[in-house]
């Protein structure tokens, strides 16, 4: 399944020892660069509804399928995919196209690598534009020692962890039915399944609520994963404890202009010491689930565009 003609066609870019897939629109000599960084199990392609709406309003929307997803390269070495090699692509990104600085927006597993990327390299980043994922203290204890502690071996960051390899092989062999029961909307509110929720969602046989996509949609991602795989993704979790250490020395408070959108109705709990790290933030609430910008995007555009021009 290719792209669909109404979204930006890739351009594979070196950089940083890769090749990344890179989605990009608007004109780049209007600068005001905004780079929009997916989560898991995602692509670029869930910013579809973001990309014009920016482009509109003057930006040069930079999306990039970053390391270990679609046609981006993905590195044998698990230590590949941590934090500095993470937010080294986003750098490099920028050089790529010379820009000193951009405002990041990210979701899910995204808004990890770009508030890790803030930490990281202050002075490339403008703004910070969050969804799903609040800042995340780095507390006493590495973030998976800490979530096996409080949610035993089979919590599925930590089985991720702990037994690697059986979730990719059980991922992959059930693509289309474990992205079809995850990219859901309007699911019942119910505390988050225990253990191993990603192989339990890979082997149901009737997902819950309503389709968030069109099969078509829905195609763009499931040949994606077929084609790369979900071990590089997955790697991520892996560099957990790896990015705690390596977050060591940086100052923990981010003190860029920041938007932070959550769903209401999304399992990942809200921040409630958000602005005693990140004290410059606003927060947005929408009445929705995980996947924000897919499930309501124009009230997403909406708050991203509103505050961007806030802070003009």
């Amino acid at each position: 399944m290719s792209i669909p003609i109404d979204f930006p066609q890739p351009t594979l870019i070196s950089l940083n020892g890769v090749e990344l897939e890179v989605f990009e629109a608007g004109r780049k000599n209007k600068g005001n660069p905004i780079v929009l960084c997916h989560g898991w199990p995602e692509h670029a392609f869930s910013w579809r509804y973001q990309v014009p709406a920016l482009v509109d309003a003057g930006y040069h929307v930079i999306v990039p399928n970053q390391r270990g997803f679609g046609a981006s390269s993905s590195p044998s070495e698990v230590t590949d995919f941590d934090i500095e090699h993470l937010a080294g692509d986003l750098i490099a990104l920028l050089d790529h196209f010379d820009y000193e600085k951009a405002t990041f927006v990210g979701h899910d597993w995204g808004a990890a690598v770009v508030w890790g990327l803030t930490l990281l390299h202050p002075s490339r980043v403008d703004k910070v534009i969050n969804l799903a994922l609040p800042y995340q203290e780095r507390g006493d204890m590495p973030w998976i020692e800490m979530m096996e502690a409080l949610f035993g071996a089979d919590f599925y960051f930590v089985h991720f962890n702990r037994q690697v390899g059986v979730a990719d092989a059980i991922l992959d062999q059930n693509t289309h039915q474990f992205l079809r029961n995850m990219f859901r909307k309007n699911v019942p509110l119910t505390p988050p399944e225990p253990g191993m929720m990603m192989i339990n969602l890979a082997n149901a046989k009737t997902p819950l609520g309503d389709p968030l996509m069109s099969g078509a949609e829905l195609a763009v991602f499931v040949t994606a994963f077929e084609q790369s795989g979900f071990t590089g993704g997955i790697n991520w979790y892996r560099n957990l404890d790896r990015n705690w250490h390596l977050l060591a020395k940086a100052d923990p408070i981010i003190q860029h202009p920041a938007l932070m959108i959550y769903g209401d109705r999304d399992m990942v709990a809200k921040s409630e010491n958000l602005k005693d790290f990140v004290p410059n933030v606003d927060v947005v609430n929408l009445d929705c689930g995980h996947w924000i910008q897919q499930e309501k995007p124009q009230e997403t555009n909406h708050a991203i565009l509103n505050w961007l021009q806030s802070q003009d």
